[in-house]
């Protein structure tokens, strides 16, 4: 998701920096700078944060499943706790959390990882706007379509459709748009999309 939004915001005239982990400064797209460091560790990368208009995050455990309760802490939580003090030092206007629908029946463990990180960025007071997916269709994720027709019925019941519409599947390039839409009209509060808006910016 990192590398198409960057390479989507280039390409609409933005000035992008990458974090990015040493050596793999060459993955980032050409165009976009770089500062080096680990995600986990702010201060490895907190001085090369400048003013900007929006500090995006995007870090996380890959694959999500249950089996992962510890690795949601020890990266998707702890990506946040650096990330947003390292914000608020720099001045950052405009804060971007890609966190996840909820409340939810499965996934306890990722769901608390991320409204923990949710809480960290409210509590900051930077204006910010977290995006709540529940899964992201793309390349490697495409099984989950399968489900669209039970994911369809649950729409049309009354007391199904809120939840059907809160976890529903959204693609990547709707995220894409949608996060696309976040920066380039950033908040001066606390904003959530969640599925229903991410479609809706991403068929914009």
């Amino acid at each position: 998701m990192g590398r198409r939004l960057i390479e989507r915001l280039l390409s609409r005239g933005h000035r992008v920096c990458a974090l990015a982990r040493p050596g793999s400064e060459g993955r980032v797209p050409s165009g976009a700078a770089v500062a080096t460091g680990d995600a986990l560790h702010g201060l490895t990368y907190a001085a090369k944060v400048s003013p900007a208009d929006t500090f995006v995050h995007l870090v996380g455990a890959p694959h999500p499943s249950p089996a992962k309760a510890q690795e949601f802490l020890r990266v998707d939580l702890a990506s946040m706790v650096a990330a947003v003090p390292a914000a608020v030092t720099a001045g950052v206007a405009h804060f971007i959390y890609v966190s996840v629908a909820h409340p939810a029946p499965v996934m306890s463990a990722y769901i608390a990882a991320r409204v923990r990180g949710e809480a960290l960025l409210r509590e900051s007071g930077l204006p910010a706007t977290v995006l709540r997916p529940w899964y992201v269709l793309g390349p490697g994720h495409r099984w989950p379509v399968v489900l669209q027709p039970m994911y369809w019925l649950g729409e049309l019941i009354p007391p199904t459709r809120d939840g059907a519409r809160r976890l529903g599947l959204v693609t990547i390039a709707e995220m894409i748009t949608a996060l696309q839409f976040a920066v380039e009209h950033p908040s001066d509060g606390f904003r959530v999309l969640g599925v229903p808006e991410i479609r809706a910016h991403g068929a914009s």
